[in-house]
């Protein structure tokens, strides 16, 4: 149930008269909340800006979070989120914060056995609540950008490309090869030929666990892409369990020059260097 305009008026007075007490209290609650992962002097800061911005929501007359005259208290709400996001704290703790501002008002109450009082706190807890719900969904939309950059950046240094002789870059794969990686990988190598001119490419599947027909299209198109580029590709590291695997499912590598090691790569290379006068 919302708060009507004259609740609102009401416990904007009451924050405004209350302030340091209530701003004490409920700092006292939310560092019980959070074992003492966060200093006193910070999480007092963020208490009486919480506390200004639910007063100044109130006095505008916002009986709604999403009123317009609670703008502020959504930015702040948002901005404690994506900090406790950062900060390593749970999506729980973030909203607990905000719910022990109930109990810190209730504790400031006058008499609480008055009718009035406690249906002005009911709808005053309502606001809460829905404060400490928005700080929630806030929090999960900072986790997940955050945990999707995060991919990302484990996806590019999954995926490092290597210069290993003049003329030679290597792709040294390491763990399952899925589509999203592969484009990666396709990217990376096309990226850095163009940088340093390389006519060899080596594909190395050391790593590689396991090959299946997936990700022998995917080690295809790789090779397929950078001959487009008219860098030649040697794929590197097929062990013999690869080997089976690779014969019994019918894969077919056709003129692309397969070697079982690394360094066996390297050597077809250098050979090829020196046949062509490279």
């Amino acid at each position: 149930m919302p708060l009507s305009p004259d609740e609102a008026t009401r416990f904007a007075a009451l924050l405004s008269g209350q302030a340091g007490p209530l701003t004490a209290r409920w700092t006292e609650l939310v560092t019980a909340s959070l074992r003492g992962r966060l200093s006193g002097a910070e999480l007092q800061r963020q208490s009486a800006e919480l506390q200004r911005a639910f007063e100044q929501a109130f006095a505008g007359g916002a009986t709604d979070l999403g009123d317009e005259a609670a703008a502020e208290l959504r930015a702040q709400l948002s901005e404690l989120s994506s900090t406790r996001a950062r900060q390593g704290f749970t999506a729980t703790e973030t909203a607990v914060s905000v719910y022990a501002l109930k109990e810190a008002t209730l504790e400031i109450l006058g008499n609480r056995d008055d009718p009035a009082t406690l249906r002005d706190y009911v709808a005053f807890s309502g606001f809460v609540d829905q404060a400490a719900l928005f700080t929630f969904d806030s929090y999960v939309r900072v986790r997940e950008s955050l945990i999707a950059d995060q991919a990302e950046q484990l996806l590019e240094l999954s995926t490092p490309v290597v210069k290993l002789w003049e003329g030679v870059v290597a792709v040294p794969l390491v763990g399952t090869l899925d589509s999203a990686r592969a484009q990666v990988v396709m990217e990376r190598l096309l990226q850095t030929l163009v940088d340093t001119g390389s006519p060899y490419a080596i594909i190395d599947i050391t790593g590689v666990p396991a090959v299946d027909t997936q990700v022998a299209q995917h080690i295809l198109k790789t090779v397929v892409a950078a001959r487009l580029m008219g860098a030649d590709c040697i794929i590197s590291g097929i062990r013999p369990q690869i080997a089976q695997t690779i014969v019994a499912l019918g894969i077919e590598f056709g003129d692309i020059a397969t070697k079982s090691s690394l360094a066996d790569a390297l050597r077809h290379v250098i050979s090829q260097n020196k046949r062509t006068g490279r």
